[in-house]
């Protein structure tokens, strides 16, 4: 018992003893991948929240809990820890937030959004290589109400986009269109991508990777004005000038992946197809290589149909 009353009254006069000493400085640290503020703002946000310079001023005037307010106030700082050492120096510890897009909306203001939505600003230092967004319907970014969902479809989408190096360096612009569906600009190429919604990302864009290795890799990049991949096991596509005439490649996605692995290996095949046909209908002893199959007919077909099992949605182009 005279052992824990003691531990305790050296706790408490060491307290005292800190709290009775002064400052001694600032040590900023700032955790986040772009200087977007850097030490010199937050001293001067500390400043003017009424720590001072901070030397010399007694460590029990300063209000820890204010002052990472006053920072908590700046948009580009996500989080602010403050504490004392036991020299005397107030530790700084700032997280910055990370933006992940740039978003136009369609009042022609823009902005960027870090990785939970969060509206940030415009900064005066050079902007950040990310995802472009244009059209979004709302004057603010919104992470609740109507327009929520398609924020997080955002999020996933920019998500994806910038974990892969490949989609970073082709993708222009994206066009958000309504219903919450998107449409893709590439850098090169007159092509005009439908993606519809944020769901199942991945397996789209590898339908889309597919389709631009494979064919736009073998023929004129601006041969088809229109590419669509929002629907499950298809590539859709328009040739230029051809009335918006749709031919469909149905392909389930194990036979997609069958035929990546074994593109390397098989010879070409003579016999192009004239007419549009699943994949899925190929039987075992005729399936081609993807690079020589044709997934779009050299002749316009305007009575070509979508599948029976394709979703009617709405597609503003």
């Amino acid at each position: 018992m005279a052992a824990g009353s003691g531990v305790l009254v050296l706790l408490v006069a060491a307290i005292r003893y800190r709290n009775s000493n002064v400052c001694k400085g600032f040590n900023i640290e700032i955790a986040g991948p772009s200087p977007y503020i850097d030490k010199k703002d937050i001293a001067n946000i500390l400043t003017i929240a009424g720590a001072g310079k901070g030397q010399n001023k007694p460590i029990h005037a300063f209000d820890l809990r204010r002052l990472e307010g006053a920072l908590g106030k700046n948009l580009w700082i996500k989080e602010a820890q403050l504490f004392f050492d036991n020299n005397g120096i107030l530790q700084v510890k700032v997280t910055e937030r990370e933006p992940v897009a740039r978003v136009f909306t369609r009042d022609g203001n823009s902005c960027y959004i870090d990785s939970s939505g969060v509206q940030l600003p415009l900064p005066d230092k050079l902007p950040a290589q990310l995802p472009v967004f244009t059209g979004y319907p709302a004057a603010k970014i919104m992470l609740h109400g109507g327009d929520s969902a398609l924020t997080r479809d955002i999020l996933r989408l920019t998500g994806f986009i910038r974990n892969d190096s490949f989609w970073m360096a082709r993708i222009a612009q994206i066009v958000i269109l309504s219903g919450n569906e998107f449409e893709l600009e590439p850098e090169q190429g007159s092509q005009r991508i439908h993606f519809g919604d944020g769901t199942d990302i991945a397996t789209k864009f590898r339908r889309l990777d597919i389709f631009y290795r494979q064919v736009l890799s073998r023929t004129d990049p601006d041969r088809y004005d229109h590419i669509d991949v929002a629907y499950a096991g298809q590539v859709i596509a328009t040739k230029s000038g051809s009335m918006k005439t749709r031919y469909d490649s149905v392909q389930g996605m194990n036979n997609i992946r069958q035929m990546i692995r074994s593109a390397q290996q098989l010879q070409p095949d003579t016999i192009r197809q004239q007419n549009v046909r699943p994949l899925e209908g190929i039987n075992n002893g005729t399936e081609q290589n993807l690079n020589t199959l044709d997934l779009l007919p050299g002749t316009t077909d305007s009575s070509a149909t979508p599948p029976k099992n394709r979703k009617k949605t709405t597609n503003n182009k």
